[in-house]
């Protein structure tokens, strides 16, 4: 599989938070989660002036940009391009051009190592969760997920095993 990065999105202007939105909308609908993993609208907080009073707002960035870190293929292209309020992918032509490292840095966007959670389970280890609704489960691991950063595991729910999905964060090995 390709390695993922950051692309820029050229939307209408005003339209940021609804083209994440159906944007992320088409990845769960269309099963890509593996391959746009993230969809962001670059917010500040500022601090804004109004009859004389100060007030704490965020404001956008880049109004007018989203930011994609997605795996580039034919189906991610497609499904980003043809979005509602979407006009285009920012790099010449048609060919996206993905952002570099040093692009990155001033978003205050990590790279994909510095986020990395190292865990000492594998396949087959049983593990307790620590947090959220299954805290104090245990319970064996049934997949990995380390783009996604997380771990599957059964747990009984009305007399059935269920496979449940959690972050690598709310797990300890038993």
């Amino acid at each position: 599989m390709s390695e993922a990065n950051w692309y820029v999105v050229h939307t209408y202007s005003g339209y940021e938070k609804k083209v994440k939105a159906n944007i992320e909308k088409t990845i769960e609908n269309r099963h890509l989660e593996d391959q746009i993993l993230e969809v962001r609208v670059p917010m500040e907080e500022v601090v804004e002036l109004r009859n004389g009073a100060a007030r704490q707002v965020e404001r956008k960035l880049f109004p007018g940009y989203v930011l994609l870190n997605m795996v580039m293929n034919d189906d991610t292209w497609y499904v980003v391009r043809n979005t509602r309020g979407v006009t285009g992918f920012v790099g010449p032509g048609s060919k996206p051009v993905p952002l570099t490292e040093a692009e990155m840095l001033p978003l205050g966007i990590k790279s994909e190592d510095s986020k990395r959670i190292q865990v000492d389970f594998a396949e087959g280890d049983a593990v307790v969760v620590t947090g959220g609704a299954w805290k104090d489960t245990t319970s064996v691991v049934s997949s990995i997920n380390r783009a996604k950063q997380t771990v599957t595991i059964s747990v009984e729910l009305f007399g059935r095993e269920t496979p449940v999905e959690i972050s690598f964060t709310e797990v300890k090995k038993a």
